[in-house]
């Protein structure tokens, strides 16, 4: 499994929003030039995160988007599920119930679904607020007072 650029690059914006929230609606011009990421990418990200309530957006000379939620409220596993589909290892799984005709003699299907389980709980486990925390905490060591 390979997260793609439109995954990548959709936690970046996110992140993005969610680092400077207090800034209020942010032109994705200005997050496109802070992650160096082309705008035009960017709005088509923004395209498929429309379809659901994860950013309030405002049109207008004030106009760009926002988190609906705090930060903690988003997880990196849903962020990726919802630009990139599906996080399984293998296409089998995509399928409930299984498509694959050799499923009920399949003896590599528990190392998948295994690998699965692990891969959604892990990310699911992030959220944006963590990610922000730690990158705080590891700024904070690099500031040294003489």
């Amino acid at each position: 499994m390979k997260i793609s650029t439109k995954g990548r690059y959709a936690l970046r914006m996110l992140l993005d929003l969610a680092e400077h929230q207090q800034q209020g609606f942010i032109a994705l011009k200005d997050i496109a030039a802070r992650q160096e990421i082309s705008k035009k990418y960017l709005e088509q990200i923004v395209a498929i995160l429309n379809k659901t309530d994860i950013l309030q957006t405002n049109r207008g000379f004030q106009g760009g988007y926002k988190l609906a939620k705090p930060p903690a409220h988003y997880t990196v596993g849903s962020i990726l599920r919802l630009t990139e589909g599906s996080l399984s290892p293998v296409a089998c799984l995509d399928h409930d119930p299984a498509s694959c005709p050799r499923h009920s003699a399949c003896a590599t299907l528990p190392v998948w679904q295994g690998l699965e389980k692990v891969i959604n709980e892990y990310l699911d486990a992030i959220t944006l607020q963590d990610i922000l925390d730690e990158q705080r905490q590891a700024q904070n060591k690099n500031d040294y007072v003489i």
